[in-house]
């Protein structure tokens, strides 16, 4: 059964960076008082980051640089609820040291042989430090609030780091866990960004996940609609610290976003659309800044005539792969290498193929690229180069797609008749010695 009017708000780490940003998200959240709402959070500021130098120190075996980080990331959340509260919670305090304990009893144990395991036990806990000390302040402000685990809600598969909703289940958990708060009224407060397998084990969605999160929890609650506040004025053209004269798109259908988020563009999470189509869930993109403006809205209303619109993809690997016989990259070739990208997971955003050689452009991380490489060596030639940029038009012009290649070296190029794809390298600067 449908909650009347329910809204999810989802605050990302930007907005949560420090005391004054969370005092705004409640000053916001005022104006909502009485209403039905679920916020999901995410980490505060760059926890994320700070937690992976944790989770990588331990995995490479030095405890000590893990637990020393690990004590800076505890000082630095008691004093941002210390600069919110003054006197801060007994409750709240209590609360915090529960979690940071979680992961303190993990360094008492060897690492996993699965850093993407260790990965999730560890950095899930920005979500959760984050959740706990935003709804303390929300209750504190008189806006009632209540806290929920997601990874009560969320149920996955065992694929850490990226983990695959299970969706039937997860429908009846969010029913189950966060109707009847709703019900009994206040806001319901919850993580972006994790779930849990069927045994318990914590595993996250993807770096960024929780705008996923919190299309999951709309779909699962049939909102009337969802809206993601960051620190831009809505969906741009193109990201403004990259380019100049960009603009505000005032509408976006689905697919539009859809395109937009797979290629790269940074707003929203790639999987966040979805779930909000199969339902017809308009999402609103609007600033916490400004947030009496109306940002940008994503739904099944809007039209089809776009600015050219640009996505960059830093940090990517071109893969060139060739046979060591005689052969030419056949079909069963190419299914041989899919099969080993979905082992090591590869994000594949291009790839292109001759007779002769087969290429793939993936997302640069961890060590992806090189165990992909190890695996196929018996049969395959590789060559990789790194430090390259996907550029993506959508909706390109000659003149845009010039301006992209200044002042670069194009490796690679795609055209479909609406996008154009190009993979670049920065050219150096040849200047004359004095």
């Amino acid at each position: 059964m449908p909650t009347p009017e329910l809204n999810v708000f989802k605050f990302g780490g930007a907005s949560l960076k420090d005391a004054a940003a969370i005092r705004n998200v409640a000053n916001i959240l005022q104006g909502y008082a009485g209403k039905q709402l679920v916020i999901i959070v995410s980490a505060m500021g760059k926890t994320t980051n700070a937690l992976e130098l944790v989770a990588r120190a331990y995995f490479d075996g030095d405890v000590p640089t893990a637990r020393q980080r690990l004590t800076e990331l505890h000082n630095a959340t008691l004093t941002t609820a210390k600069e919110l509260f003054g006197q801060i919670p007994e409750d709240l305090v209590t609360s915090l040291n529960d979690l940071f304990v979680a992961v303190e009893w993990i360094f008492d144990e060897a690492p996993s042989d699965l850093y993407d395991y260790d990965y999730d036990q560890i950095v899930s806990l920005g979500e959760l430090i984050s959740s706990q000390v935003v709804a303390a302040w929300l209750n504190h402000e008189g806006l009632q609030t209540h806290w929920v685990d997601a990874r009560d809600c969320i149920l996955t598969d065992n694929t850490y780091r990226e983990g695959w909703v299970q969706w039937p289940e997860t429908q009846a958990r969010i029913g189950q866990h966060v109707r009847p708060l709703l019900a009994s009224g206040g806001f319901v407060l919850t993580q972006g960004f994790i779930g849990s397998t069927s045994e318990n084990f914590t595993t996250t969605l993807g770096r960024e996940g929780s705008d996923y999160s919190a299309a999951i929890f709309s779909y699962c609650l049939d909102a009337v609609a969802m809206t993601i506040w960051k620190d831009v004025p809505g969906v741009l053209t193109a990201d403004p610290r990259l380019f100049e004269n960009v603009t505000k798109v005032e509408r976006l259908s689905y697919r539009e976003a859809i395109e937009m988020t797979y290629y790269g563009a940074s707003i929203i999470h790639p999987k966040t659309i979805k779930p909000l189509q199969n339902k017809s869930i308009p999402l609103f993109v609007r600033s916490f800044v400004d947030p009496t403006e109306k940002g940008t809205e994503i739904s099944d209303e809007a039209g089809d005539n776009y600015p050219p619109m640009v996505a960059v993809e830093k940090f990517q690997a071109l893969v060139n792969i060739s046979t060591r016989d005689f052969s030419f990259v056949a079909e069963h070739h190419i299914k041989q290498l899919f099969e080993h990208i979905t082992t090591t997971r590869l994000q594949v955003n291009m790839m292109q193929n001759t007779a002769i050689s087969f290429n793939i452009v993936v997302n640069d991380i961890d060590d992806r690229v090189e165990r992909f490489c190890q695996l196929v060596n018996a049969e395959f030639k590789t060559a990789v180069e790194r430090d390259l940029e996907l550029i993506t038009v959508r909706h390109y012009t000659s003149e845009v797609a010039d301006s992209m290649r200044r002042g670069k070296v194009q490796l690679l190029e795609g055209r479909m008749p609406l996008t154009l794809q190009m993979v670049v390298k920065e050219i150096p600067v040849i200047r004359r010695k004095d």
